[in-house]
């Protein structure tokens, strides 16, 4: 395979305005809405900002925050890692927005530094810089 094998993720919430405020405060981004498949499906989705034209040609994934009737938050063991520039940065950002860190920033030798957090739904998250 030729491209990341990686091309989307969704983190399971339970309360969305809480999920997004926590996302966007720590990542200092904007979630964007996104429409349910069909009009059947009862869930709220917003996604994370992307550049959809490249997604399959270049490092990284798309992916949102769901909430669907049937899917719990919290504890899965997959972890998904958002890149920084300095992950400590994001990492000081998860406490004050209703999370907490479980493990500091910390290095990963060759591989840059990472520091993990637990986000207001239960969800353990990733932070990655070089």
């Amino acid at each position: 395979m030729q491209v990341n094998p990686v091309v989307w993720f969704e983190i399971y919430v339970q309360d969305m305005p809480r999920a997004k405020a926590f996302y966007e405060a720590v990542l200092d981004i904007k979630l964007e809405i996104m429409p349910a498949p069909t009009a059947e499906m009862d869930m709220e989705m917003w996604a994370f900002p992307a550049d959809k034209a490249s997604a399959q040609t270049s490092y990284g994934a798309c992916g949102m925050l769901v909430k669907m009737e049937g899917f719990s938050n919290g504890g899965g063991g997959t972890v998904v890692y958002f890149g920084c520039q300095d992950c400590a940065v994001e990492a000081s950002r998860v406490a004050k927005n209703g999370g907490n860190v479980v493990k500091e920033k910390f290095s990963i030798g060759e591989h840059g530094f990472i520091a993990l957090a637990r986000d207001t739904e239960g969800n353990v998250i990733g932070f990655h810089s070089m």
